[in-house]
């Protein structure tokens, strides 16, 4: 009866995770069909089958879909498993809840990096290349303030100094990017302030394909890490006793966090909280700490609740569209003032 009780215990975490992760598939899957099915042209189910199954065809749906909608998709898709990704290995890498790279300034020393591109002379020449260029921007960004966030928390202790720090660091950089939109042409500031209230309207497929091929290769690489990862949660001690590489490991994570975040900016903009408040609904859903089963899980609520946002911004207000970080506040910012109350309360 004993042996019998453990594997029943056993048993049903595994089942309500298969449960979870199945329900997370059908529902992403029913919210990228909503994106492509629904618009300021709404077609039938039957009509976006058949123009989905023709990508050469000449009717006004079949360019809508394959020229504007799914790329969108898709791209708000990646884009929140990405950013989902970051924020998990970022909260695993300073043990707190209550980081993300939005939070942590990341997603603002983007930013700041690609203003430099699309608001001066820097990217005049390059014009063929632009995607490029604003991907190596963002990320050099992220990089930055990245190094400069570690190397402030390896001084500092307790969560709430380091998210007060963060938002500091997004201050300086919004600072720096407001002055450098002050300075530039009236013609460069219109497309820089469409990009900085975030969207993924616009995307083209070779956008698409990077973030597809880059990314993907960055999710694969994270998972790799998963077993790492969770010994790294138990502290740094026994990570190196199991024959983990510490400082190289430490490296990797903010590398890969850092590039996954700034991926995400240099083409839709920066996307407010997602990092932050999806990998603790992926805690609470799944009822576990262990990466293998966290970054898959996060990757498709990231997806769900990215997917979710952008088709609200897109019709709340129809034909006006709304900043998606707008939308994703109303997700994240309650998750943060729960976290910090919550420790409050422990504390």
């Amino acid at each position: 009866m004993h042996a019998e009780a453990i594997q029943a215990n056993l048993i049903a975490p595994l089942s309500r995770r298969a449960w979870v992760f199945a329900l997370l598939l059908a529902l992403t899957a029913v919210m990228m069909v909503l994106n492509l099915r629904i618009g300021s042209i709404s077609y039938p189910v039957n009509d976006l089958i058949g123009a989905l199954l023709n990508p050469a065809g000449k009717s006004d749906i079949s360019y809508i879909v394959w020229n504007i909608r799914l790329p969108r998709t898709i791209a708000a898709a990646l884009g929140g498993a990405f950013l989902a990704v970051s924020g998990l290995l970022l909260q695993v890498y300073f043990r707190n809840l209550i980081v993300g790279p939005f939070i942590l300034g990341i997603s603002s020393g983007s930013t700041v990096m690609v203003s430099l591109v699309m608001l001066t002379s820097i990217g005049l020449g390059f014009s063929g290349y632009a995607p490029y260029l604003n991907t190596i921007a963002s990320c050099l960004g992220a990089y930055g303030v990245t190094a400069l966030i570690v190397a402030i928390a390896a001084r500092v202790r307790g969560g709430a100094t380091l998210l007060i720090i963060g938002l500091m660091m997004g201050y300086l950089c919004g600072a720096v990017t407001s002055i450098l939109t002050a300075l530039a042409e009236k013609e460069t500031i219109k497309g820089f302030v469409l990009w900085q209230m975030g969207s993924f309207s616009g995307f083209k497929w070779a956008e698409v394909w990077i973030m597809f091929i880059v990314g993907g290769l960055m999710l694969a690489g994270t998972y790799l890490m998963s077993k790492p990862l969770n010994a790294l949660l138990l502290g740094e001690d026994y990570a190196a006793s199991m024959g983990v590489d510490i400082r190289r490991f430490r490296l990797a994570i903010l590398l890969l966090a850092s590039s996954l975040a700034g991926l995400v900016t240099a083409f839709a903009g920066p996307v407010a909280f997602i990092g932050l408040a999806v990998p603790h609904m992926a805690r609470l859903s799944l009822g576990t700490s262990d990466n293998r089963v966290l970054l898959p899980g996060a990757c498709l609520f990231g997806a769900l609740i990215t997917s979710l946002c952008d088709l609200i911004a897109r019709m709340w207000l129809s034909p006006v569209e709304l900043p998606l970080s707008a939308i994703t506040a109303f997700f994240g910012a309650p998750i943060v003032i729960y976290l910090l109350l919550k420790k409050g309360m422990k504390s």
